[in-house]
């Protein structure tokens, strides 16, 4: 099963990158440039801060239904393993920040999450369609992308995770 779903993690990422071409799309295998993240809680942060663990990157929006979807998952993900074997933060790419604001409070998402006030964000990760969701290396490398809404706290999807991460992770 977890092949299987590695695969498809694969065959998202080919299909993400095959069709995107965003301005300045950071592809799999390329480093994150350390851009500046505007935080909804007022703080800035940059993607460095986030090196030395590997970093899952949601990005979404208020309006997108799969991206409110699979928002349940991503936060249970998150409050399982992020901040320990790596972290989880999210992107939202709504241009009425109050929207993404009160999505936030109202789902409750206790992982860090930053507004992308001018496309730059969502062109670097190649974000053409959302929800999107990167998988970077402890060094700030795109190792996956996965176009598309999942249960990310499922059991194969955690297997796929861990085994994109090569780290462990118990169930």
């Amino acid at each position: 099963m977890r092949a299987i779903l590695l695969g498809f993690f694969l065959l998202s990422a080919i299909s993400a990158t095959a069709f995107a071409g965003t301005p300045g799309e950071v592809e799999i295998g390329g480093y994150l440039r350390d851009l500046k993240l505007q935080g909804f809680d007022g703080k800035t942060k940059k993607f460095s801060d986030f090196r030395g663990k590997p970093l899952i990157i949601n990005v979404w929006a208020s309006w997108c239904g799969p991206c409110r979807a699979e928002m349940g998952s991503l936060e249970r993900l998150a409050r399982r393993y992020s901040g320990k074997q790596f972290n989880v933060i999210g992107i939202s790419t709504d241009d009425d920040g109050y929207a993404a604001a009160a999505f936030i409070k109202r789902s409750k998402v206790s992982f860090e999450n930053f507004l992308d006030t001018n496309v730059l964000l969502e062109n670097m990760l190649g974000a053409n369609t959302i929800p999107l969701t990167i998988l970077v290396d402890a060094n700030g490398r795109v190792l996956e992308k996965a176009s598309g809404a999942y249960e990310w706290d499922s059991p194969e999807t955690v297997d796929a995770i861990a085994e994109i991460f090569h780290i462990k992770l118990k169930r």
